[in-house]
């Protein structure tokens, strides 16, 4: 059930009531006793969830859940599998190739700005 803000235009008393959402608004001020009571337009409380089962984590499956805790643990998640050899053996007569080093590019050197032209 919310609670309502009213407010008494002869008084300017301000007060709340709890109330369902299907009941009369009040007319009746509690300070003046006066009929000029008006419900105030409010923003309202901001709703609060405490507890489990509000967030999107708390609904994933168990096969998610495993693998997050599996990952927050440390890693990969291990596997019985062996790995295979995807390569072909290297010939035993060909000597390893090497690449001659590469010279480093010196950067050229500033050029003076050239003066601007008089006018």
């Amino acid at each position: 059930m919310p609670t309502y803000e009213y407010i008494c235009d002869a008084c300017q008393h301000e007060f709340e009531k709890f109330q369902s959402i299907k009941a009369d608004p009040v007319t009746t001020c509690p300070e003046c006793g006066k009929e000029h009571v008006r419900r105030k337009i409010s923003g309202g409380a901001a709703i609060l969830f405490k507890g489990g089962g509000f967030y999107e984590t708390d609904y994933r499956s168990a096969g998610y859940k495993e693998s997050a805790k599996k990952d927050s643990e440390g890693g990969a998640p291990k596997t019985d599998a062996k790995p295979t050899e995807t390569a072909a053996p290297a010939a035993k007569s060909e000597p390893a190739k090497t690449e001659a080093p590469k010279a480093e590019a010196k950067p050229a050197p500033a050029k003076p700005a050239d003066p601007k032209p008089s006018t």
